[in-house]
């Protein structure tokens, strides 16, 4: 009997233990979308106050995040462009939710070269005939004559789509564009490639060259400075985005609240990336 009882105070001890250690699971949030802003996403999740919330973050692209919120395999969905109608609606159909739509950073979309590229500015139309194809050699833009190297992210990328939408007005690239998986990668080719551009976050700018962007041959052309970006002059700048199913409640409002306020958009600025503008 004595040894009845003994058993089965272990096994009630056991039980107990597992219950405690069960009670003790932390909640896992999980993040997806942007490659341009899986570097400011990591380090959100790794500076949050909150050690009882783990994240589970990945890229892919913004149409990878926003495929993910409507077939319910992402808590949150970052992207570095707005949802299309037709997102909006399947949301609807399935979730009978519009979304929510959080703006969380704003991004300057810079243009690269390599940093032996005598070049340092453009107009955005001498950019828009560069990636399409009507402007293929640098001697064109009183570079030196050698042909001009293309490089752009994939087409699920939000920063693919800004870019095709509000620089090159709709039109499509030039055939010979490379298209690269992630802006680390796209960075990493044109530092390496003296003939090469590109575009992409401005916080990715590290080994290559940002070039001063102009509206049109008749205004000054800025760099993609904090300044420059919320001021305006900086002509190609974005929202970036949190997008989830629902209103956040609990914890993932506690961080969502978190990213959008005073120590989050401090490290918006770490990042390299610009904070919301002060209401």
């Amino acid at each position: 009997m004595k040894k009845m009882g003994l058993r089965l105070f272990v096994l009630l001890s056991f039980a107990l233990s597992s219950i405690s250690i069960s009670g003790e699971e932390k909640k896992t949030l999980t993040v997806k979308g942007s490659d341009t802003m899986v570097i400011l996403v990591q380090k959100w999740t790794e500076t949050f106050p909150d050690k009882s919330l783990q994240f589970q973050v990945t890229g892919g692209g913004s149409g990878t995040g926003i495929a993910a919120l409507i077939n319910g395999t992402t808590d949150i969905c970052a992207s570095s462009r707005p949802l299309k109608p037709q997102e909006i609606q399947q949301l609807k159909e399935k979730y009978n939710s519009n979304g929510v739509e959080i703006k969380v950073a704003i991004d300057g979309l810079s243009v690269y070269v390599n940093k032996k590229n005598p070049l340092t500015k453009l107009t955005i139309e001498e950019i828009r005939k560069i990636f399409t194809g009507k402007v293929t050699n640098w001697k064109e833009l009183g570079g030196e004559d050698h042909k001009i190297v293309l490089y752009s992210r994939e087409n699920n990328s939000g920063t693919y789509e800004y870019f095709k939408d509000h620089v090159l007005e709709k039109q499509d690239f030039d055939a010979s564009v490379q298209h690269m998986v992630g802006t680390a990668a796209l960075v990493n080719a044109i530092s390496k490639d003296k003939w090469g551009i590109g575009y992409g976050g401005a916080a990715y700018a590290s080994g290559v060259k940002d070039l001063a962007v102009a509206v049109n041959a008749n205004e000054k052309a800025e760099l993609p400075t904090e300044t420059n970006i919320l001021t305006n002059k900086y002509p190609i700048s974005r929202y970036l985005y949190f997008y989830l199913r629902e209103v956040p409640k609990d914890q993932t409002k506690k961080f969502v609240d978190w990213v959008i306020g005073k120590d989050g958009q401090k490290v918006v600025k770490d990042v390299g990336y610009f904070p919301l503008k002060k209401k």
